[in-house]
């Protein structure tokens, strides 16, 4: 890399790339979650309902999925620097569009560039991170991802809070754009101007990753779940009006938040078996609270709780699938990765599938069901472990 000489000569422009990072993460993390409690308020302005709404949010996934193996390919030829600038600013500019789409089909349209611009920047900041992470010659993936969820408490608390106080879902829109496109701005001049790499291709997985690709789809499944849907959960069920449904998605991110920073030393003091059990365990219990109905404290506990349970599954499963003796641990690696981004992307739109048919609550009781699969692998996992 042609950056690399000045990079471990000066540690200032380390520092500088260090900062730029958390800030493209924090952003990232930020207007994604600031979506969340828009979500009732876009979907009722098309008037559309939950089978229709989860053709929509497939648009997210799509365009994602679509343009995350083209930043990749860029990435390599041109560097991340760019691929980052234009997700993040991409972002900042399209969130106010999806309060303002007047149909389905404005809306579908500016979710699949939504999503596009989304699947940009998580690909080109994690490369980006990576080398980062290489130039410093320590740690620090965990410490990035934990500014993405620390953007997920900042976007869906403070969206939820201007919603509350009356501000109309535009205002709350263009006040997340803006301050986004001010992290985006501070982080930008920093960045490695010269950083990327191949990124690898799709590789089906086998043995025991076939197993951890299947788990890293439900987790992020959840995840995504939790983001599209919670809140509209929240309303449908009575519990809240749509202007503080944003809470549930809030309380998940800061559990989760919490749960990944102390995540190292609890993975080291338990195992990755025990890990898996409790969490998804605690996973269930939460989904299941959620569901309770007449109150809305218990669904505020069950957000809390599957955020909490969900928090440390993901890094259990990427530290096993290195280990893995069916695949070399890039590849494996790879693959559990990119079917995990499939389950998160793609999750949400099978839930509203679900909703339409039977109902939301018992879509939700469905992932309850998938969560069964941590507990009932975790035996297997800590052999592979």
């Amino acid at each position: 890399m042609k950056d690399q000489p000045a990079m471990t000569s000066d540690p200032s422009r380390l520092r500088a790339a260090m900062l730029a990072t958390r800030l493209s993460f924090l952003a990232a993390g930020f207007v994604m979650a600031c979506w969340a409690p828009l979500i009732p308020f876009a979907k009722a302005k098309v008037g559309a309902d939950e089978g229709v709404f989860g053709i929509l949010l497939l648009c997210l996934g799509l365009g994602a999925i679509l343009a995350m193996p083209l930043t990749g390919y860029l990435s390599a030829r041109i560097g991340a620097r760019p691929m980052i600038v234009w997700g993040g600013f991409g972002l900042v500019a399209i969130l106010p569009l999806l309060v303002l789409a007047p149909s389905v089909w404005s809306l579908g349209l500016a979710l699949a560039l939504f999503g596009a611009a989304l699947g940009t920047i998580d690909v080109a900041m994690n490369i980006h991170a990576a080398e980062v992470e290489t130039h410093a010659g320590r740690p620090m993936m965990s410490g990035f991802h934990a500014m993405w969820s620390l953007g997920g408490i900042l976007g869906a608390g403070g969206v939820t809070a201007l919603l509350s106080a009356g501000m109309a879902p535009l205002g709350a829109a263009l006040t997340g754009s803006a301050l986004a496109f001010g992290a985006m701005a501070v982080a930008t001049p920093r960045l490695l101007r010269h950083s990327g790499g191949a990124m690898p291709e799709f590789v089906r997985p086998r043995g025991a990753v076939l197993l951890l690709a299947i788990l890293a789809a439900i987790s992020f499944l959840v995840e995504g779940a939790i983001l599209d849907w919670g809140a509209l959960l929240i309303v449908a069920q009575g519990l809240m009006e749509p202007s503080g449904a944003g809470i549930g998605y809030m309380l998940f991110s800061i559990a989760m938040t919490i749960a990944r920073l102390t995540g190292d030393r609890v993975v080291a003091a338990l195992g990755r078996g025990r890990v898996m059990i409790l969490g998804g365990a605690i996973a269930i219990l939460g989904i299941t609270l959620t569901l309770v109905p007449g109150s809305i404290w218990p669904a505020l506990t069950g957000f809390a709780l599957i955020g909490l349970g969900c928090a440390n599954l993901a890094p259990v499963i990427f530290s096993l699938a290195a280990q893995s003796r069916d695949m070399a641990p890039g590849l494996a690696v790879a693959a559990v990765t990119t079917t995990g981004y499939a389950g998160i992307l793609l999750g949400p739109a099978l839930i509203g599938f679900a909703a339409d048919a039977t109902s939301l609550a018992m879509a939700f009781g469905g992932l309850a069901v998938l969560m069964a699969a941590f507990p009932l692998a975790a035996g297997r996992a800590g052999r592979m472990g």
